[in-house]
């Protein structure tokens, strides 16, 4: 391999990577999409079955980001072994197919499973389309292409309220309706586009086991804080669950010390700037996740502003996301030495926007002068924290390993997501008639923590130099054992290598 890449073109290579690219970051505007929509539908979704308490609608959010987290890292694995785009494409096929299932779901219970079929699809096209956009694309060109790559996640975020705002006028259940046409095209272009590629080395089944371990436990500390409200904080169930949750983590962990394709390898949070970056990511997710659902509960439930004009509201934020990622972000990184502290800062002032609103906050709407101003300053926080938590997280990384890191760090990232709003719920739970400020007041509070707790681990964890992970010895000794190629390599970072088509 060359030490110095050649300079990028802009000849037919070069617009055949930004088609793939274009094609591949489909994966991530759905999941975007989908998660501030139904954000917004949620209202409507509860106002259709006002005998369920907000507790068991909460699972309509939470059984979809537990079962995505236990799914990434599996999925990327089997992504590695039988083909990147085949998954790719079957991950998509079912996340339409789920969608169809939750605008026909006729009751709460079926549309949890209908979100579960969603999540599992999209667990699967995920870290594929990751997978697949780096054995695609050139190493000069990554860095590009993955802006490009977040930066159409952040619009799918910015156009959810919006579109999703516009759609429960019709029917709550348009919203998830809306990515069937999306999933049909993405499709068909990814068979159409997309080279096919997979890692000959890789051997052995992901561990299912451990990932359902992994799933339960996250799934058993949400339940136990959306009930510790009506059951008590110190009361036996809510003890034993947090000590079963315990127990599945304790036994996953076993499990990915001796399984040959463990849920989380281990040796990865070995590394200081990965594991913070890890950590930070659960942190920093959980205020993200708590603060979209106190938004979308504040704006219709307190300011009683419509489904469109609570879109319209939550738009501006999102909107900041892309020039922030995209420009500012990377310039800061040159400028400070890294992405860690850039990290550090897009944690603060995520915290300063919502200490800004929690300053401000109140029952009569005043939305130019009261919350505009946190929703703009949130968003600048947003594009320059998630950027830069995966870009610390994979600087300790070697190429080979980048697939399986991102994996665990976007299964942080939906931990995080689905304890915040666990967490969120037991606050709400308890919202007074007399002053429902109150109760967001003190959902700011935890909001703030788990922000500038992020900020903490980032500034302490992602601002030094750490060495690059080894990679994980296989567990049957192959051809190439101890060299580089033992390990999946990008065929395009290859030089005469090509992805398969």
């Amino acid at each position: 391999m060359s030490s110095t890449p050649p300079a990028p073109t802009a000849g037919p290579d070069s617009r055949r990577v930004a088609a793939v690219v274009g094609v591949l970051a489909l994966a991530v505007f759905m999941s975007s999409l989908d998660l501030f929509i139904v954000n917004l539908a949620f209202p409507y979704i509860s106002r259709q079955y006002p005998d369920t308490s907000l507790s068991s609608l909460s699972w309509v959010l939470n059984a979809y980001t537990i079962v995505f987290a236990a799914v990434l890292v599996p999925a990327g694995r089997w992504a590695d072994r039988i083909g990147r785009r085949k998954l790719f494409v079957a991950g998509l096929a079912v996340f339409s197919a789920g969608s169809v299932l939750c605008g026909l779901a006729p009751g709460v219970a079926a549309l949890i499973g209908a979100r579960v079929i969603q999540a599992a699809g999209a667990g699967a096209m995920v870290p594929a389309s990751l997978s697949l956009l780096l054995a695609a694309v050139p190493a000069h060109a990554r860095a590009k292409a993955l802006g490009t790559w977040s930066a159409l996640g952040a619009l799918g975020a910015a156009l959810g309220p919006v579109i999703g705002g516009s759609l429960v006028q019709v029917d709550w259940r348009w919203v998830f309706w809306i990515n069937v046409p999306v999933g049909v095209a993405a499709v068909i272009l990814a068979v159409r586009v997309v080279p096919e590629s997979r890692d000959v080395t890789s051997r052995g089944r992901p561990d299912l086991i451990g990932a359902g371990l992994l799933a339960a436990s996250v799934g058993l500390v949400a339940l136990a804080l959306v009930k510790a409200p009506d059951w008590g904080w110190g009361s036996a169930g809510f003890i034993g669950l947090l000590a079963a949750s315990l127990a599945c983590g304790a036994g996953m962990v076993w499990r990915s010390r001796r399984h040959h394709s463990p849920v989380i390898e281990l040796e990865l949070l070995r590394s200081r700037t990965f594991s913070g970056a890890f950590a930070a990511s659960i942190l920093y997710y959980a205020g993200f996740g708590a603060f979209v659902l106190s938004a979308v509960e504040f704006l219709t439930g307190v300011w009683h502003y419509s489904a469109v004009v609570a879109g319209l509201a939550i738009a501006p934020g999102p909107l900041m996301v892309l020039p922030f990622a995209r420009v500012v972000a990377p310039r800061l990184a040159g400028l400070l030495g890294g992405p860690g502290r850039v990290a550090a800062i897009g944690c603060l002032v995520n915290a300063g926007a919502q200490l800004l609103w929690l300053s401000r906050i109140q029952a009569h709407p005043a939305y130019v002068t009261h919350l505009l101003p946190a929703q703009l300053l949130g968003g600048a926080g947003v594009g320059l924290a998630i950027p830069s938590l995966l870009g610390a997280g994979s600087i300790s990384l070697t190429p080979a390993r980048f697939g399986t890191g991102s994996g665990i760090l976007n299964t942080g990232r939906q931990v995080g997501t689905v304890l915040g709003v666990a967490a969120l719920v037991a606050i709400l739970s308890r919202l007074s008639p007399v002053d429902p400020v109150a109760s967001y007041r003190n959902a700011l509070v935890l909001i703030i923590a788990f922000f500038a707790a992020a900020g903490v681990v980032s500034a302490v964890l992602l601002t030094r130099a750490d060495r690059p992970v080894p990679p994980r010895e296989a567990a049957a000794p192959g051809p190439a054992e101890g060299t580089a190629a033992a390990v999946p390599v990008p065929a395009a970072a290859r030089p005469g290598m090509q992805p398969k088509d």
